[in-house]
Formats: C-alpha cells, structure tokens, sequence
C-alpha cells in the first residue's frame, strides 16, 4: 500500500455516478481497514453548507458568474482547512465529491471564465492543494439527466441549467483530464455500474498509487 494518504476527488455531471462510485471505493477501503475520510463540495463544513445551500437555491438564477465561482472559493478554503489538510495530515485518505476540477469544468467551461485566473484563485484560497488522482466518470448528457429524472426531487439551480451549459461542463472535464493524464483516471459511466467499478479498480491499480484494491 501507498505509505501515504492518498487525496482522491470524484468528478463529472449530475447523474454520471460519482456518488456511488465513490461510496464503493470507501467500502473497499473499509474491508482492508484503510482509515479514510469521506466528504463532498459544496459544504463539508458548517459554513461550507451554508454556502451551498445558497448555490444550489433555485431562488438566485440570475447569480453572478464570478459571484458563484467566489462562493464556491470561500467553501473550498473552508473545506480544505477545515477538513481536508488536517485529514491528510493524521494520515487518512480523502475521498471528495467534486472539488477543484469542478470550478474549471462548471465556471471555465460552462461559464466561460479564464482558466488562468480560477487556477491561480484556486492555488491562492486553498495553498495549492490538488489532488493526487481525480475519477472522472463520462457520460452522455441524455444519460446523466434520465438518471437524475429517475431519483425524482426537486432539481436545483445548476441542474436547470440548459443542456448546451451541461454539454460544455462534460467537454470542459474532458479537456482537463487529457491536459492532465498522470492525475485522472476516465471511466465510461455510460456503462452498467458494475462494469464502471470493475474498470475503476483496473485503471487505480494500473496507476499505482495503491495496492488497496486488490484481491
């Protein structure tokens, strides 16, 4: 196993299967009694919550771009000095869903923001910290929303976007991960959940970051 802890983010658009995903890597992890830490953004802090509850409110559709990317900011310094780093630092793995890469994806590409200036907020609100391999699970916009449609609930602000945002967040994630192969591992999420896992554990253990998900 790695002989240290591994910061792991979950990436993609509503309904691709992240959350899942992610809840089975921290089964494994658990069976091979890896002591883990799992969390999400927006929120994962009392503050970061709050915060989300106002970018998800349906009430605000007409926010400012760079109003939002700044409150996505504010929860993710929160949540990295909050929760991430001391994690990491008393040796626990992090496993988040969604974190910078998202800001790119969503606010660079769906928004059209400068990537420059959200890498460098980034690098500035949180002390540069990026993960060690970012999941991303593709998959077909159609797909993603049929999914989201079948858990039923209310959708809230960024899930109303129309389809040509969503169109280009998913362009934008895939732009990310080939500008960064080393870091990101791309599963088909288009696929039956158990062909997804079963790839997942194929590719994290051909990346060698750990050797948790063996047999």
């Amino acid at each position: 196993m790695s002989n240290r802890p591994l910061f792991v983010s979950f990436e993609g658009i509503d309904g691709c299967g992240k959350s899942t995903l992610m809840e089975w890597l921290s089964s494994q992890l658990e069976e091979r009694g890896i002591s883990h830490l799992k969390t999400h953004e927006p929120g994962g802090t009392l503050l970061g919550e709050a915060i989300r509850g106002l970018l998800l409110d349906s009430a605000f559709p007409e926010m400012d771009s760079w109003a939002e990317t700044l409150l996505y900011a504010a929860s993710r310094a929160q949540h990295v000095e909050e929760v991430v780093r001391p994690a990491l630092q008393r040796g626990l793995w992090v496993l988040t869903d969604r974190y910078a890469d998202a800001t790119l994806a969503y606010q660079g590409y769906g928004r059209n923001l400068d990537l420059a200036r959200l890498k460098a907020l980034h690098d500035w609100s949180t002390g540069g910290l990026w993960p060690d391999c970012t999941v991303l699970l593709d998959c077909d916009v159609a797909a993603a929303w049929e999914r989201m449609r079948s858990r039923g609930g209310k959708a809230d602000r960024l899930e109303r976007q129309d389809r040509s945002f969503h169109e280009r967040v998913r362009g934008g994630y895939l732009k990310l991960a080939e500008a960064e192969a080393e870091r990101f591992v791309i599963l088909d999420a288009n696929l039956p959940l158990h062909d997804v896992m079963e790839n997942f554990r194929i590719l994290f253990r051909q990346r060698r970051l750990s050797d948790a998900l063996e047999s």
